[in-house]
């Protein structure tokens, strides 16, 4: 439920409508004060409320009813679209938000070439997996704890914040300490346990979409997060499974659109998980960007033709010079910079 205050109301009427509804139990209230527009967002057993009598308070404009299960993530909730800061770098705002890197973090000197590369050509993120979950336990696994490490060495080198994937609660306190920004994967979208465990962080969370995911569940597990306190959450769309086999997944670009109907949550698109060949990633690149995408994840690899994790859809560090080229007119065209 909402509760739209009118124009001009005081904070001592603020707090005095507070206290009626909080006095009812199981309620609680999310004020978002404005210059134009004040609204309350109340979460809980709404029922033991009366809309008559809280419509008779006098700053009380109207009472809205929300239809969907998320409330935190709502746009109604929360009217103007929220960002998210990773170091010095805000995902949401008029600047786009570009993450760059390898799939996965295979030595110190890979991980600084492309490093150096990304963000000479404009990268305002490093992506790198340290840990990596794999649909076969026979495929690399990533560095682990040792990844973590080469991916703060190369931060202190560029100045890049850092974003990699966390597939433990165990290990929460770790990439606390020592990440940017830390990704909840495919895989682990509905890790609710996972995602309760994050919710009393306060590092920013990007949550990509799962597999086979619908918007509404993508964004239930984002709620999942912000019931638990941090509100700092990036969605990641990256394809999902479809009856179609001829690229890695299906790139739900209308998704990005419906997000931005339904959540102030800022939203991202991978090209590269999303299809699965690098020569796809440019022309999804310029796509997302034109539909109001707040960003892009780009796996770039020195030497993808070799590389120990998801070559084929990498593309080498000159190449993503040209993709930030490319996009930057896509991004001017639309109101954007990068």
């Amino acid at each position: 439920m909402i509760i739209v205050l009118k124009q001009g109301t005081t904070r001592q009427e603020i707090d005095y409508v507070t206290n009626v509804i909080l006095s009812k139990g199981a309620i609680t209230v999310n004020p978002m004060i404005g210059n134009d527009l004040t609204i309350l967002g109340l979460i809980g057993d709404t029922s033991r409320l009366d809309p008559a009598q809280i419509e008779s308070l006098r700053c009380v404009e109207r009472i809205m009813k929300v239809a969907e299960p998320f409330k935190k993530a709502n746009r109604m909730f929360h009217p103007g679209p929220s960002e998210v800061k990773i170091g010095d770098t805000v995902v949401g705002g008029s600047k786009l938000s570009i993450m760059a890197g390898p799939c996965s973090v295979e030595s110190e000197a890979q991980i600084e070439e492309v490093a150096k590369g990304v963000k000479e050509a404009g990268a305002t993120v490093l992506r790198g997996g340290a840990f990596k979950p794999r649909t076969s336990p026979y495929s690399f696994q990533g560095l682990e704890y040792r990844g973590l490490d080469l991916l703060v060495h190369a931060r202190e080198i560029t100045g890049l914040p850092i974003v990699t994937e966390l597939m433990s609660p165990y290990d929460i306190d770790k990439f606390e300490h020592l990440v940017d920004c830390i990704q909840v994967g495919a895989r682990n979208m509905q890790n609710f346990d996972l995602l309760k465990r994050l919710g009393q962080t306060r590092k920013p969370i990007l949550l990509k979409r799962g597999l086979s995911a619908t918007i509404e569940e993508w964004l239930m597990s984002a709620e999942y997060i912000m019931a638990g306190g941090n509100e700092n959450v990036i969605l990641c769309e990256r394809g999902i499974r479809t009856f179609e086999t001829y690229t890695r997944n299906t790139t739900d670009l209308s998704a990005i659109c419906a997000v931005k109907q339904l959540s102030h949550l800022p939203v991202i698109v991978d090209p590269s998980h999303a299809t699965g060949k690098y020569w796809m990633v440019q022309p999804l690149a310029r796509a997302a960007i034109a539909v109001g995408a707040d960003g892009l994840m780009i796996e770039v690899h020195n030497d993808p033709a070799h590389a120990l994790c998801d070559g084929a859809q990498s593309i080498k560090p000159d190449a993503f010079a040209e993709v930030m080229a490319d996009i930057r007119n896509i991004a001017k065209a639309v109101g954007r910079e990068i």
